[in-house]
């Protein structure tokens, strides 16, 4: 793990493609009330409503997505999951702070908010402040399997949240396709990652069931460890990390230079990412069939069909 003092190579944004990272893991400095399982993907609060920050275990790269799913829910709290990014090393904390808003903001260097729809938005340059406000429609996984974010494109296969294969599920796997249900929903999925610009800062997304939510801040220090902030916050009790395939290379930019004029010398792009092959055949009998259960009728091996129903 990179210490904060050691400044993560993090490549040019606009340069060739950087190998796949490792699976993301919790860190295991968190706080008091936290639980993290043997394997480092699951987070639980064992008691009261606070004391519930948790942190990346390595330093996000530019594109790296920390995505969590909601996985437990507790009824009598005010309040839900916080997301965000921070450039302080966990490891050199001398206490993790009780809340991440405002106790780890508090500290400096970090960037945390409460997940709602809309609320974390920021209008972009020249744009007018309701363009931050203004509800989208996701398009549909078939439809756009890429989710573009800045200068990355990536696969909204594992980005989008998944209800339990039941007799509504097909029902239910489109209001969460198309981001229409609470974004702390039980079985949300949300993430958050970085995205360098040429001017050696960053901007930070969050991503709700597959929907970008525009830049929820600016101006990060891109040349300093981020790592990722999840605040397992009053009525959220557990969460656990799900892997994002990338493809045949990460973080995949979308073009291998920045925005501006064609010339002569203009580098090669770079190509598309080319999804898993579990992943296609996964897309094409979603597309076959009418909901998951339907999948168990398939002459297909139990793992196979776990597979397919994102089980």
């Amino acid at each position: 793990m990179a210490a904060a003092s050691d400044p993560v190579e993090l490549g040019a944004p606009w340069g060739p493609a950087r190998p796949e990272p490792p699976p993301t893991r919790f860190h295991p400095v968190h706080g008091a009330n936290i639980r993290v399982d043997p394997s480092g993907t699951r987070a639980t609060r064992v008691e009261s409503f606070a004391h519930g920050v948790c942190f990346s275990r390595e330093p996000l790269a530019p594109g790296q997505v920390f995505l969590v799913e909601i996985e437990e829910k507790e009824l009598g709290w005010c309040g839900h999951l916080r997301l965000g990014l921070t450039a302080l090393d966990p490891a050199s904390l001398d206490a993790v702070p009780e809340f991440s808003l405002p106790d780890l903001v508090s500290l400096g260097h970090t960037w945390v908010f409460a997940i709602t729809r809309h609320h974390n938005r920021v209008p972009r340059e020249g744009r007018p402040e309701a363009e931050a406000l203004a509800p989208s429609c996701p398009p549909p996984l078939l439809v756009e399997p890429h989710l573009c974010i800045e200068q990355f494109r990536i696969p909204r296969d594992r980005l989008v949240g998944r209800s339990r294969p039941g007799l509504y599920s097909h029902l239910l796997d489109q209001l969460y396709e198309l981001n229409m249900l609470p974004p702390t929903a039980r079985r949300s999925r949300l993430g958050v990652l970085f995205c360098p610009r040429p001017d050696g800062t960053a901007d930070m997304h969050i991503v709700i069931n597959g929907e970008d939510m525009g830049p929820s801040a600016r101006g990060l220090p891109a040349a300093q460890p981020l790592y990722a902030v999840v605040d397992v916050f009053a009525s959220t009790k557990s969460v656990r990390l799900v892997q994002v395939e990338y493809g045949c290379r990460y973080p995949t930019p979308w073009a291998a230079t920045p925005p501006g004029p064609v010339s002569e010398q203009e580098p090669a792009r770079t190509p598309e990412p080319v999804p898993s092959l579990q992943t296609l055949c996964r897309l094409v009998i979603q597309r076959s069939v009418v909901h998951r259960l339907a999948i168990d009728g398939l002459h297909l091996p139990k793992g196979l069909k776990d597979f397919c129903k994102y089980e």
